[in-house]
């Protein structure tokens, strides 16, 4: 389903299977899976590699693609785009890329009230799902998560909270917001409407006080990169406060600025398409080599 700028939602929701209207990129299909949190089916794309064969004992690497606010499965098909031509030129090893549904401004984060689930649906559903019925690396050192704006923000929370589920995180613009100086009982639209009146899940939903109770797991194992253009001044300044966490906490990354780009993505990967995957790849190969 796409929505017109009349119709995007304000506020969280989600159409959780949506059926392409277009021919998809090379390699990348539709699929179902049935999620126990939402009692339904949702819908994701999965893009298979040249050269790939059901029928071959081999297993891939995976990236995680998380979309932006107002989005659904049907995204990244420029990111994909990229990565087949780059497999196919011998730049990047072969890897699988799956695109989640995690609903239209969730944030990838669970509500108090149950009704989105998305950090769920994500790590305890679709995860397993997708190492249980394509022929992944399912295990840390095969697994990589990245999204953009919202699904910047989402990747690089989860990444903070399951850092053992991934050897590389690429936040794209995606805001870091301090989610546990919201927590404010005096506030006159206290609670808030998605997290609710209890103080620990704004703890478990802070990207920042994340990062310090898994600093152990993340300094060192986990490959981040962030990048934003000097012009998003909706995203900039909050990238740049995390950039700084990092490295108050000794947390080795690379972080870029990218002068005179907004929020769009797509100038980004024209601009830098033929290293956009360099990063992921390089974080795999180094977890294959710690493991």
């Amino acid at each position: 389903m796409v929505f017109t700028p009349r119709q995007q939602p304000t506020g969280p929701s989600a159409v959780w299977v949506n059926k392409p209207e277009d021919q998809l990129p090379d390699g990348v299909t539709h699929h179902t899976f049935y999620s126990r949190a939402h009692q339904t089916d949702v819908g994701y794309c999965i893009y298979l590699p040249p050269g790939y064969d059901p029928r071959a004992d081999r297993r891939y690497p995976v990236i995680y693609n998380l979309h932006g606010a107002g989005d659904n499965e049907l995204h990244g098909f420029d990111d994909v785009r990229v990565l087949d031509a780059g497999i196919r030129e011998g730049r990047w090893p072969a890897m699988i890329a799956v695109l989640p549904n995690g609903g239209m401004r969730t944030f990838y984060k669970d509500s108090h009230d149950g009704r989105f689930q998305s950090e769920t649906l994500i790590i305890r559903e679709l995860i397993p799902h997708i190492d249980a019925t394509w022929p992944t690396i399912g295990a840390r050192k095969g697994r990589c998560i990245e999204g953009h704006s919202m699904g910047g923000r989402g990747a690089t929370r989860l990444a903070m909270k399951y850092p053992n589920l991934f050897c590389s995180l690429f936040n794209l613009a995606g805001n870091v917001p301090r989610t546990l100086a919201h927590f404010d009982p005096s506030a006159p639209d206290y609670p808030n409407n998605y997290l609710g009146p209890d103080r620990q899940n704004y703890i478990d939903n802070d990207a920042y006080e994340l990062l310090r109770k898994n600093l152990q797991d993340i300094r060192g194992k986990l490959r981040i990169q962030m990048w934003c253009g000097t012009q998003d001044m909706g995203h900039l300044a909050t990238v740049r406060d995390f950039h700084q966490a990092l490295l108050e906490a000794d947390v080795d990354h690379t972080y870029m600025e990218i002068e005179g780009l907004g929020h769009r993505k797509k100038p980004m990967i024209d601009r830098y398409r033929d290293v956009w995957f360099d990063y992921h790849a390089e974080s795999l190969r180094r977890a294959a080599d710690w493991e």
